[in-house]
């Protein structure tokens, strides 16, 4: 018989009860509430479920990306190396896609890690980070980790783009300034022009564009880079590119920001099949198009049934709608009777009532139209 791994331990009376103390930063954190319909879905349920609630594709990646995985699999010596450390063939792609040069790109394990990476590498404890809100929460789990004072900055319009309020936010404490544009869940923009007024406003601070969702509204801060040291941009293939399983984003920065950026970066953090998948992304543009053209088509369908049944229905420019409900809870549970996966939302602040759906292609959004037709008939005080 082989001997245990682990030799036994004789005596246990002095072992430890109480788990380590939590460092300080930490203490002050609520975790990132991933409240995903994943572990409730049956896949085999009828009708076919409509998975809606964290923006993600809607279909399946391009063919051209499975068969890259595939062919991959099919070699010797596949998963027992490290992957590519510097995602050269991603990389190389993405200069062609972006317009931006090798050392202005840093790939990540999703976008998630970019946003990470930035907070470990700009933050010390005490220092002030300005947040545009309500917008996408996990990013203040990644900056409160760090110990930093976040200032959560609310204008009188979640709907509408506020940049003044930003700007009186802004001190020379100021380090780090986070944007979602398209913001997640409200659908704000926030163009070139303006971010370009934020990183004149505050030269000592990172200000981070997050571009989750570029490729639905095409307008983007990633030329500001080569006049503004101080803008990085984010991007992601979990959202349009139908790759969120793989966890593969990137950020385009100042090559001098990169190069601080890669001192803390774990270049073996973005698998290999995330790499092949990305690359072969990029290399079926045709595919990402159409799929973000039936995107475009289908958004106003919703929105317009939605608001003709008295549910008023706010577009974005992303892939994504906000709809107000009068019970958010009772609405989401009538939407899964029907295997429809939708997001609420009503828990952050100015967004009370709201839900959030995502919008796929005009054939799967047809059948949600019919779907939450049941939904608004079982609970007729909706359209009151």
């Amino acid at each position: 018989m082989s001997p245990p791994l682990v030799p036994p331990i004789d005596d246990l009376s002095f072992a430890p009860q109480a788990v380590p103390t939590l460092a300080e930063a930490a203490q002050a954190l609520r975790p990132y509430r991933a409240v995903s319909s994943l572990e409730r879905i049956d896949a085999h349920a009828k009708p076919e479920p409509l998975k809606l609630d964290w923006n993600e594709s809607t279909i399946a990646p391009s063919a051209l990306v499975i068969e890259r995985i595939t062919r991959f699999l099919g070699n010797t010596h596949h998963l027992n190396w490290y992957p590519d450390q510097r995602s050269a063939e991603l990389v190389d792609r993405l200069t062609r896609y972006t317009g931006r040069r090798f050392d202005e790109i840093v790939v990540t394990n999703g976008s998630d890690a970019a946003l990470d990476l930035l907070c470990q590498t700009y933050l010390d404890p005490g220092d002030e980070v300005v947040v545009p809100a309500p917008t996408y929460t996990h990013f203040l789990v990644y900056a409160g980790a760090r110990g930093a004072r976040i200032k959560q900055v609310y204008g009188s319009d979640p709907f509408e783009l506020d940049i003044e309020t930003v700007l009186a936010a802004l001190t020379r404490r100021t380090k780090l300034v986070y944007l979602v544009s398209p913001n997640n869940p409200t659908g704000v923009v926030w163009p070139a022009s303006v971010v370009a007024r934020i990183a004149r406003a505050a030269p000592q601070a990172i200000i981070v564009v997050d571009e989750a969702y570029y490729e639905f509204c095409g307008d983007s801060c990633a030329p500001l880079v080569d006049a503004y040291s101080n803008v990085v941009v984010t991007r992601t293939f979990s959202k349009s590119f139908g790759i969120a399983g793989l966890r593969v984003g990137y950020l385009m920065g100042d090559e001098r920001v990169v190069a601080d950026l890669r001192r803390i970066h774990n270049p073996k953090s973005v698998n290999v099949l995330g790499q092949i998948a990305a690359a072969a992304a990029l290399d079926d543009l045709e595919y990402l198009y159409s799929y973000v053209d039936e995107v475009t088509r289908a958004k106003p369908i919703l929105v317009d049934f939605l608001n003709a049944q008295g549910l008023p229905a706010r577009t974005t420019p992303a892939n994504f709608i906000m709809v107000k409900v009068p019970h958010t809870g009772a609405f989401s549970q009538l939407c899964e009777d029907e295997s429809v996966y939708i997001r609420d939302r009503s828990m952050q602040p100015q967004l009370e009532r709201y839900v959030r759906i995502s919008v796929g292609t005009v054939a799967q959004t047809r059948d949600l139209v019919t779907r939450l037709g049941r939904v608004i008939a079982r609970m007729p005080h909706v359209a009151s």
